[in-house]
């Protein structure tokens, strides 16, 4: 006998809603870095638009100065702060260079430079913000609670408690279509779990007494008795989140190459221009003739140029990737995306559509003549039309693409975690697992050779029986993205390194992929945890890493990889804010084309660089050996800054985005 009793629990009004709101603060359109980005924006070009219009200079002016006060002083209140912890912060550097641009005139150079880093740091800003959300997010794949089961003399008592009060040793009862308390084994019943979320397996795992399953993954039409084998906070979806949380604290940010220098730069520069201020005064000079040099020195120093050598490319080829499905999240992400030297894949709804199609149809031998592979076919999917079982699903699909009728069935009953049976035409068709309907006898020899087969060769199959006896098999797989061969074959040459596939699903299945995608180092049945360690492995011999996911269980590699790259599509919600780039349009082929085009944007950077830098060098060199001319100290900043500007504005073209589809180079 069981009785059921719900127990009181506190806070046990709260649901899932109320739980996700605001414990974390207002949503990313409220963060102040936000707010401050999007008013200096504003600010700058409406003073740009009032100087061009011919405003009477105190407008245009007060509306750059606001620009100024209101994207420069966070920056600048953080660059006194590390001043005091005796570090030069490159921010300071910039809101001086701002501060001494407007002293002499240049009002616009700063504004510009104030803008740059107000995006920048608003951008860095939603990127962590929206991580935080959906890696606290994920816990919602665990349910809120569970029933648990008791003794009570001779009866079985069910109790609905928290999840999280589950202890290791304690049995919960699992209903069909219910979410999974906790990880554990199952001690009694029969059913098929969709264990996606953690192990990335695209079809439902058949699960008996002895078989192990995982909170949060979703339970199928049977009933599960699961034994506790850990605690909530030690499930596999826990493991998850403290993955992820790790990787984005302990992952180092990622600098521009230009800021690698900043700390010599700065002080370099700070240095000079106090000394070209303070030694000619010694010298007798004026103070108005010691300040106008100083002031031409920082603003042919200034970094401005070294900045646009840096952006206008990475950002133009983000807006470019953009326009062709590929959403990089920042300049620092398309940096890193062009020094990839290894590409690593997930297997399900990554290299694969994700879902089950069927992929043959094979009679048994000595079945009848007219038991031919579409009426076996439709037969099969007149008796699955009723069953919402995703394996039923693809054959009643299968056979609708076919334009095969499909009749309607009788008496229909469908046995979780086995099959279907049903009677159509007068026949008893009967759908299901092999270890259902197969007998170890003489006369199902035939038809187990055939599912082993199969089975090897990474398929699932189903044993279709008329009227008790086996007369086929159908196999079912998970089928290869277009474009996914070309895409590998494309990489292997790019980056001189074949990919690797990292995959929760089961070995054969793998292999089968893999083998259809031309990859040869395959690592299966691992779980998110395996996927981390796969990744780091690689990266601690040398390679920088580029992993390409989808799901909840991809989203701790995602974030420990050099680059992670989701596909957008069916991507989960943390895989997607957890990437640091998305593919919309989930085609394989885009990640090698961006790759391509980040190299093409990291060699722009280096070139713009150069031209920078000797800029820079010439107009110092003027000003403190000779006699540089104010006006001309701008024209030459301002013309280096305008020359990289444009070369790296060439990235916009779709000429670029043709170039990065086309015949890789190795190594380019």
């Amino acid at each position: 006998m069981t009785e059921r009793r719900i127990l009181p629990t506190p806070g046990a009004a709260a649901g899932p809603a109320a739980r996700g709101a605001a414990p974390w603060g207002p949503g990313v359109r409220a963060l102040p870095e936000v707010h401050r980005a999007a008013a200096a924006t504003a600010l700058f070009a409406t003073g740009g638009l009032c100087q061009l219009a011919g405003a009477p200079p105190w407008l245009w002016w007060s509306l750059y100065l606001a620009c100024y006060a209101v994207g420069g002083w966070e920056p600048g209140l953080a660059g006194l702060r590390a001043l005091r912890e005796r570090t030069l912060d490159v921010d300071l550097l910039m809101v001086s260079a701002a501060i001494g641009a407007a002293a002499i005139g240049q009002v616009l150079d700063g504004a510009l430079l104030i803008v740059i880093f107000a995006v920048s740091g608003a951008l860095e800003a939603v990127a962590t913000k929206r991580t935080a959300d959906s890696v606290r997010g994920l816990l919602d794949l665990t349910p809120e609670r569970a029933t648990r089961l008791t003794s009570d003399g001779d009866r079985t008592v069910e109790e609905v408690v928290e999840a999280s009060e589950l202890r290791a040793g304690e049995v919960i009862l699992v209903r069909p279509g219910e979410r999974i308390g906790a990880d554990g084994h199952v001690v009694a019943g029969h059913s098929d779990v969709d264990q996606a979320s953690i192990t990335g397996e695209g079809l439902p795992v058949d699960k008996q007494a002895g078989d192990e399953v995982f909170a949060g993954t979703m339970n199928g039409t049977g009933v599960l008795r699961v034994r506790v084998t850990r605690p909530a906070a030690e499930s596999v979806i826990a493991r998850i989140v403290a993955l992820v949380e790790q990787a984005g604290t302990t992952k180092a940010r990622t600098q521009l190459f230009i800021e690698k220098v900043e700390q010599r730069y700065s002080v370099v520069m700070v240095a000079a221009t106090v000394a070209l201020f303070a030694l000619p005064l010694l010298w007798g000079e004026d103070v108005q003739g010691s300040l106008l040099r100083a002031m031409t020195f920082m603003i042919v120093a200034s970094p401005c140029a070294l900045v646009l050598a840096t952006m206008p490319p990475l950002l133009a080829a983000i807006a470019t990737a953009g326009r062709h499905g590929v959403l990089v999240k920042s300049a620092v992400v398309m940096e890193r995306l062009g020094t990839v030297t290894r590409v690593a894949f997930d297997k399900t709804g990554t290299l694969t559509e994700g879902r089950p199609h069927l992929s043959e149809v094979r009679p048994l031998p000595g079945v009848p003549a007219d038991l031919t592979e579409q009426r076996l076919l439709a037969l099969a999917a007149a008796a699955e039309q009723p069953s919402e079982h995703p394996l039923g699903r693809a054959v009643v699909r299968a056979a609708r693409t076919a334009g095969l009728t499909i009749a309607p069935a009788d008496e229909f009953a469908s046995e979780p975690g086995r099959g279907v049976r049903a009677r159509v035409g007068g026949l008893l068709v009967e759908v299901a697992a092999p270890s259902c309907l197969l007998r170890d006898d003489e006369c199902d020899r035939a038809a187990r050779e055939a599912v082993d087969g199969l089975q090897r060769s990474g398929h699932t199959a189903v044993v279709v029986r008329l009227d008790g006896t086996a007369v086929g098999v159908l196999a079912l797989a998970d089928r290869i993205r277009p474009g996914a061969a070309g895409a590998v074959a494309r990489l292997t040459a790019l980056t001189g390194a074949a990919p690797v596939l990292l995959t929760g699903d089961n070995a054969p299945a793998a292999a089968r992929l893999a083998g259809q995608a031309g990859i040869a180092d395959v690592h299966a049945e691992l779980l998110p945890e395996d996927k981390v360690s796969a990744v780091t492995h690689l990266q601690d011999h040398g390679a920088r890493v580029a992993l390409v996911g989808d799901g909840v269980n991809d989203a701790p590699a995602l974030a420990t990889a050099h680059v992670g790259i989701a596909m957008g599509r069916a991507g989960s919600d943390l895989a997607l804010d957890t990437a640091d780039a998305v593919v919309t349009h989930d085609d394989p082929a885009a990640v090698p084309a961006v790759l391509a085009l980040a190299r093409r944007a990291r060699r722009l950077v280096i070139a713009n660089l150069v031209i920078a830098a000797a800029a820079i060098a010439v107009l110092v060199a003027w000003d403190l050996f000779g006699e540089l001319p104010l006006p001309l100290g701008v024209a030459g900043h301002e013309g280096s800054t305008v020359i990289v500007a444009l070369n790296g504005l060439r990235l916009l073209r779709d000429a670029a985005w043709r170039r990065a589809t086309g015949p890789a180079r190795p190594h380019q």
